[in-house]
């Protein structure tokens, strides 16, 4: 029996904008009837924001986060074991970057199946790419520790890092925590090493800055409750 192939569909990482989106997306969520997501509430949003006609009553979800287990995934993946094709999609951006639907491409590779990625933004690289940092050699690290001086530590420790061999360093925060965030970089990062923020890209409150952290003094910008990406490179 020919098994199913699985498709890695990137969604949208700013509210409403779908044009950063390519044709095959649109193609293959306006195909497909079978989809594995982060979110379901986030993925129906997502497929009626296409309107590629799809009757959304009609589509099947099945929801992958951090939480599902192995054997959990090896049941949802029963059907594209017996032909039927599937999507995988994230609640923003690439799927498999920084989300759980690599776990469902684990098992699409252990199982044989046609894996393909898609084409599409992630706010990770796309910060990267907008940084001015170093492309060849970067790290990310995903959530810093919510306790101060654990976050400051986690700081301190990327930058030595990165002074060492002259990396970058990418990390984010939840919205609501932009603030706290910035503030301990500010203050424990040396006046020579440089910090980019990218608050909402492709979106419309887009805003990059790149500088060293001398001359983020005096930058006053709004990142509360808006999605934030950090990079830090020592000077």
């Amino acid at each position: 029996m020919k098994k199913g192939t699985i498709y890695l569909i990137p969604s949208n990482v700013a509210e409403g904008h779908f044009e950063v989106l390519s044709p095959q997306v649109h193609e293959l969520a306006g195909r497909l009837d079978f989809f594995l997501v982060e979110n379901i509430r986030t993925a129906r949003r997502f497929i009626s924001g296409l309107q590629t006609g799809q009757v959304i009553e009609e589509l099947t979800f099945r929801k992958v986060d951090k939480n599902t287990s192995d054997e959990e995934v090896a049941v949802m993946m029963k059907p594209v074991l017996e032909g039927r094709d599937a999507g995988v999609l994230s609640e923003a951006g690439c799927p498999g970057i920084a989300d759980p639907g690599s776990k469902v491409v684990t098992f699409a590779h252990k199982h044989g199946m046609k894996v393909v990625p898609v084409s599409g933004p992630s706010s990770i690289f796309l910060a990267l790419m907008a940084s001015g940092f170093n492309g060849q050699s970067f790290t990310f690290h995903g959530y810093l520790p919510i306790e101060e001086k654990s976050r400051e530590a986690a700081i301190r420790k990327m930058e030595k890092a990165s002074m060492a061999d002259g990396s970058t360093h990418i990390f984010m925060e939840t919205p609501y925590r932009n603030k706290q965030l910035l503030a301990s970089v500010l203050k424990v990062a040396s006046k020579s090493t440089r910090l980019s923020v990218t608050r909402d890209v492709t979106g419309d409150r887009e805003w990059i800055f790149s500088g060293t952290i001398q001359e983020w003094t005096g930058i006053s910008v709004d990142l509360h409750k808006i999605p934030c990406v950090f990079l830090l490179q020592a000077g």
